[in-house]
């Protein structure tokens, strides 16, 4: 019955019949209990000369809006769609009208908040012009006690309150609505990403009246790897996360526990009416990396920015006779969002080089030294004294230290110890040609989706420990392809 009442929704056109909403309205009440329902009747009040062109990907936002008022969901959400969704009038505008009216709750105090303050206050007027028009007046009467471009209270001690991300302080509601909290420009700056997030983890999470049972829902499109929606599901905090990229990419199907993106085939539009494929091919024309992150929420080119990923074939195993390099990459804590110390074994046979395993691991500097150390035994015995681990040697007296330490452990196995020279991005750029040039193999294993995702991103990844040790096992690699691949590889190098 819902279907069928929101199929006639959708043929409706011309302007709001207020007497048959006086006639009809304990009907008109009933239905709008549905948010997509009430959203289609509340668009010809905001947006009267405009159709409306609806979508599936309404019908999904709007779905998990209402699961997580009724409760039945886990009340924190991250929704990722891409630019002209109409994700601002839906959850900025109509959710707040919505659950003042149709959904009985004119005492909830919601709090939005938006990188920009002029988007704050034009969503605000837009929420007061609905709730003050004669439609929704008719249907859920309510007294506005204060209306300001910030704040409006009504009768009921609910409350509508926005502030610009960065002002979020003294504010406190049992709805919190983070719509886009990084600007296109700002997003580009690590200093600013890094000053967003701080703001949300350390008081915008504190915003809830009630931190079990208020919610918290961010809508945005990704900018960059380690933006606002990185960094929430970076820490794993069971945020229900809706993504839906403008293209279908079937490896990442969106599935949440009320959702399964019903596309069927690889590059499938979200929208087709309002973002159809010539419009499309110029926006990719135009900025890859504008593509990637802003419609498909995946903040780099799927082939990779540096890395053309795709150029990789995978294969099964390492032709016999080839020679290997281990570079490492060492960190020295276990702290959840610490950089990973990270080991890449890398082979060369006949013109072709292949990555062959990663190991890596967020772990304190004794058990990093561990894991080396039980890595290079473990080669030695798999390969042979060919395996020769590189380590980078840091400055001063602690990496010589440090050098000597691991030597003693290192005893038996062959490796080599030399300083870095330049940015991780530098160091990256003879791998990545090769790579690039098709001259690189991706040896199939569990470790492959991870090593994936950092080099695509890469530079703009949240981590680079791995295409850093890549980076150092492709030097130790240049030189083997410099000599004859029979040459006798010599005893360990200790300086």
């Amino acid at each position: 019955m819902l279907k069928e009442l929101i199929r006639q929704i959708d043929v409706r056109d011309g302007e709001i019949d207020l007497d048959e909403v006086r006639e009809n309205a304990d009907r008109i009440r009933i239905e709008c209990r549905s948010f997509q329902v009430f959203f289609k009747r509340a668009w010809k009040i905001l947006e009267p000369e405009t159709k409306l062109v609806w979508n599936w990907h309404l019908t999904a936002m709007c779905q998990h809006i209402e699961a997580i008022v009724s409760g039945k969901l886990y009340p924190r959400l991250i929704t990722n769609v891409p630019p002209g969704s109409s994700k601002s009038l839906l959850i900025s505008v109509m959710f707040n009208a919505w659950l003042w009216g149709p959904m009985g709750m004119p005492s909830k105090r919601v709090v939005s908040t938006s990188y920009s303050m002029n988007i704050v206050e034009r969503d605000i007027l837009k929420f007061r012009n609905l709730i003050e028009s004669e439609w929704y007046q008719q249907l859920w009467p309510i007294r506005l006690e204060q209306a300001r471009g910030d704040k409006i209270e009504n009768s009921k001690r609910g409350v509508r309150e926005g502030a610009s991300f960065g002002s979020l302080t003294g504010l406190r509601g049992d709805f919190l609505i983070v719509d886009d909290p990084h600007s296109v420009k700002l997003a580009e700056s690590e200093n600013e990403r890094d000053k967003a997030i701080r703001l949300f983890l350390e008081g915008g999470q504190n915003r809830l009246n009630d931190q079990s049972k208020s919610a918290i829902i961010v809508v945005m499109q990704r900018l960059h790897e380690n933006d606002l929606t990185g960094a929430i599901l970076a820490r794993d905090t069971g945020y229900i996360h809706l993504c839906l990229p403008m293209e279908f990419e079937v490896d990442r199907r969106c599935i949440t526990p009320i959702f399964e993106d019903p596309r069927t085939y690889e590059g499938e539009l979200l929208d087709p009416i309002r973002m159809p494929e010539s419009a499309i091919a110029e926006l990719k024309h135009e900025n890859d990396y504008f593509w990637a992150g802003q419609y498909q929420q995946r903040p780099a080119p799927r082939e990779g920015g540096m890395f053309k990923c795709d150029n990789m074939q995978v294969v099964p195993t390492v032709p016999e006779g080839a020679v290997y390099r281990r570079g490492w990459d060492i960190a020295g804590s276990a702290r959840k969002r610490a950089a990973f110390t990270a080991g890449t074994l890398l082979a060369y046979a006949n013109g072709i080089v292949y990555i062959v395993d990663v190991k890596r691991g967020q772990k304190e500097i004794d058990e990093a030294e561990q894991l080396i150390i039980a890595t290079a035994h473990a080669d030695h015995e798999r390969y042979g004294i060919v395996v020769e681990q590189s380590l980078p040697q840091d400055p001063g007296q602690s990496g010589k230290s440090q050098k000597f330490h691991l030597a003693n452990q290192l005893a038996g196995t062959n490796f080599r110890f030399s300083p870095e020279s330049g940015s991780k991005e530098d160091r990256a750029i003879p791998f990545a040609s090769m790579v690039n040039s098709g001259m690189v193999r991706l040896v199939n294993g569990d470790w492959n989706a991870a090593l994936l995702n950092e080099m695509r991103n890469f530079p703009n990844s949240m981590y680079k420990d791995q295409v850093d040790a890549l980076s150092r096992a492709y030097s130790e690699i240049i030189k083997v392809m410099k000599v004859n691949m029979n040459d006798t590889i010599g005893a360990p190098i200790y300086s």
